[in-house]
């Protein structure tokens, strides 16, 4: 009697650390990604700025006028390499088998490098490719609610897009989708940008002013896959935008 209670416990402890572990995992994950973007990024960033400082030119590959503006100017590691300003390309890029895309930003101002998420923008066209398929299939689009005007939150169970544990690179929350009345999907910061907001930014002067920079400001990480946001009664807004 005794021993089978010893190992109810033992089984229940068990359980419990499981639990507890499993509540953790995202939030330790998270740390360790944000600081792997850290390293990446400032390393990155040292080497861009010498390049520039030498060249007078930015180390970009060279891209198609119409992608859009957080998916753009993709860092040229073999430059930087041949150049010796960078030994080895960070272990998180894209280019050394990592999930990251390394780019910079403000080009044309002060130059940033910031990191593209490949698994949001990997999961964003798998949601656009479900919803396509379910409008030629059903002649409508898979909407459930209306999240903000004109986006809605997308039927992901009935668009047969299967479930994901992809995060919000910026909150390490589950990755939250929209989608506007053409059936265009998005993934949505707008959560994110509050909190950077009630943290004490304040948003961009100026009526329309995009958020999103905020969102760059605050941490290593590109929005990708977003449309504009403006601030508005007191809340992030997305904007119907095809030129993003």
């Amino acid at each position: 009697m005794n021993r089978q209670r010893g190992a109810g416990i033992v089984a229940v402890t068990a359980l419990l650390l499981a639990l507890l572990q499993g509540c953790m995992y995202p939030q330790e994950l998270r740390k360790e990604n944000q600081q792997s973007a850290r390293e990446g990024v400032l390393l990155v960033q040292s080497a861009v700025d010498e390049y520039l400082k030498d060249t007078g030119l930015l180390p970009i590959q060279n891209s198609e006028e119409d992608v859009p503006r957080y998916e753009k100017f993709r860092v040229d590691f073999e430059a930087l390499k041949r150049s010796g300003k960078l030994s080895a390309t960070p272990a998180s890029a894209f280019e050394a088998g990592g999930t990251g895309a390394y780019l910079i930003i403000d080009e044309e101002t002060e130059p940033k490098v910031r990191i593209m998420d490949l698994t949001v923008a990997q999961y964003v066209n798998d949601a656009a490719r479900a919803v396509d398929s379910y409008k030629r299939k059903q002649g409508r689009l898979p909407s459930k609610e209306e999240a903000y005007p004109g986006f809605y939150r997308i039927d992901e169970a009935a668009a047969g897009l299967k479930p994901s544990n992809v995060r919000n690179p910026f909150s390490g929350e589950p990755l939250a989708l929209i989608m506007d009345e053409q059936g265009r999907v998005y993934a949505d910061y707008a959560m994110e940008l509050m909190q950077i907001i009630e943290g004490g930014d304040k948003p961009p002067a100026g009526d329309g002013a995009d958020l999103r920079p905020l969102l760059t400001k605050n941490s290593f990480y590109v929005p990708v896959k977003s449309v504009p946001y403006i601030w508005k009664d007191g809340a992030p807004w997305p904007q119907v935008d095809t030129e993003s």
